[in-house]
């Protein structure tokens, strides 16, 4: 009776099932078995759920598989296999859980080349509610022992399949019935062991696809002229270390919206073969209205914004990373209202800011110099253009971050494009100093007013998604 008025014992069964929802999945178990043994109301209570005892592991025995599908009743089951050496026909597990396929609802399988094919046997039969499906391959295995995933599992059945990620497993993509998935990831195919051509076909037959991430697992064979396929619902395609990807995207026709990601191990190679053969295809890059360049030792990245999608470039390393702006010359950026420019790395002396033009359309320029002022005397100096040239001329507003680690940051090169701008006649209506330590001395400050509208000064300034402080 006691036990019974407890303040513990007032949640309601319903609210107090709920909570192992939010556990780590590999104390998931333990945890679960252990609040069966609180106390008889508590046993009862969690004994009853059924959706609490859906998750199966490979290595547990016979009496606990068999206690779990049990108590699991017709509720939809969530299988996962760890990576090791065993025999799938002779596993407890497999001969105890064949007959509940039919309410598989997500497989998790570790294999190596010499365990896939026996489990693909043991899991042969189909699986109608499959929504989630991960194959991950021996990463020490060589190309040539990567274990094949063929169309044995489920008899290639995926009718509700929702999920797909396939790592280090070598695969020709036979399946043509899943039009439910939504999310595929391949990562780490051998090369060459799938074509252009087997991965459109396999785009083609999955027409509600969203998010598709390839990492080295670029075709560089099969091209197929003239053909182009549609992904109509696509939001995000990442690309990682995938050379040459242009060969894949040159077929892909990517909607309005959407958002290209692309990652390589250096910026020297991005024009080379990363970039469609045409920038309008699959991505209509000539309506870019924000650019972001952030120009590092570690890793240089950019972003190119505009009602068309967001188009992302990152590189692991810094060689050729000002080798961005050669990108930036061949699209056409006369419709660019936002610029953002952070570097830790001074500019090339044979590369100056004639590589951002033209932008007639500028309205906003941020420039972060982390190291040096050097880079910022080049982008920004009036001496370095034709005279007749007003550089941005709709600039409205310009944000200067200087370097805060050195005693005193040289604001000469704003000013001079304030003067040089005012003189002309396109006055800047705002420049941002972000004066993090106050180093701006008086006397730039106030010739600095005499050439600008309004001024500020502060501490803080929202940039490229962070707050600088």
């Amino acid at each position: 009776m006691k036990n019974t008025l407890a303040p513990i014992n007032q949640i309601p069964p319903e609210i107090l099932t709920l909570i192992p929802g939010f556990w780590d999945l590999r104390r998931r178990d333990r945890r679960i078995i252990a609040l069966t043994h609180v106390c008889q109301v508590w046993r009862e209570i969690f004994v009853s759920c059924s959706s609490l005892w859906t998750y199966f592991v490979r290595g547990w025995g016979a009496t606990k598989t068999r206690t779990y599908l049990e108590r699991s009743r017709s509720s939809p089951i969530n299988l996962r296999l760890s990576m090791g050496d065993f025999s799938p026909h002779r596993d407890p597990l497999f001969q105890i859980i064949s007959p509940a396929l039919g309410r598989l609802k997500s497989l998790s399988a570790g294999v190596t080349w010499d365990t896939l094919q026996g489990i693909t046997a043991c899991l042969s039969r189909p699986a109608p509610l499959l929504e989630r499906l991960e194959i991950d391959g021996c990463t020490g295995c060589a190309p040539a022992r990567y274990p094949e995933l063929t169309t044995v599992l489920f008899g290639g059945e995926f009718p509700s399949l929702r999920e797909l990620r396939i790592a280090f497993v070598r695969t020709e993509l036979p399946w043509r019935n899943m039009t439910a998935l939504t999310s595929f990831t391949l990562n780490h195919t051998p090369p060459d062991s799938i074509s252009i051509g087997q991965l459109l076909d396999f785009f083609e037959s999955v027409p509600r696809l969203r998010e598709i991430e390839l990492e080295g697992a670029t075709p560089t064979s099969g091209a197929q002229n003239g053909r182009s396929v549609s992904l109509m619902c696509l939001r995000t395609m990442d690309i990682l270390f995938g050379m040459p990807s242009s060969l894949l995207l040159d077929h892909l026709s990517i909607p309005v919206g959407a958002e290209l990601k692309i990652q390589v191990h250096s910026f020297d190679r991005i024009v080379e073969g990363c970039l469609p053969t045409s920038l309008d295809n699959p991505r209509n890059l000539s309506n870019v209205i924000k650019i972001n360049l952030s120009v590092s030792s570690s890793h240089p990245q950019m972003q190119l914004s505009g009602p068309n999608g967001i188009f992302h470039v990152a590189a692991l390393h810094s060689g050729g990373a000002w080798s961005a702006l050669e990108l930036l010359t061949r699209l056409d950026t006369s419709k660019t209202e936002e610029l953002d420019i952070a570097y830790s790395v001074p500019l090339p002396s044979n590369l100056t800011h004639r590589a951002l033009l033209p932008m007639g359309n500028l309205r906003s320029l941020t420039l972060s110099d982390r190291q040096t002022s050097h880079t910022s005397e080049h982008v920004l100096n009036p001496d370095k253009t034709p005279s007749n040239v007003v550089v941005f001329p709709k600039l409205e507003e310009l944000s200067f971050i200087p370097n805060t680690n050195m005693e005193s940051f040289n604001v000469r090169p704003v000013i001079e494009m304030a003067a040089a701008r005012a003189s002309r006649g396109a006055k800047l209506r705002t420049v941002r100093i972000i004066d993090r330590v106050n180093k701006l001395g008086w006397e730039d400050a106030l010739e600095l007013r005499k050439h600008v509208l309004h001024v500020e000064y502060g501490s803080d300034v929202i940039s490229r998604g962070r707050i600088w402080r």
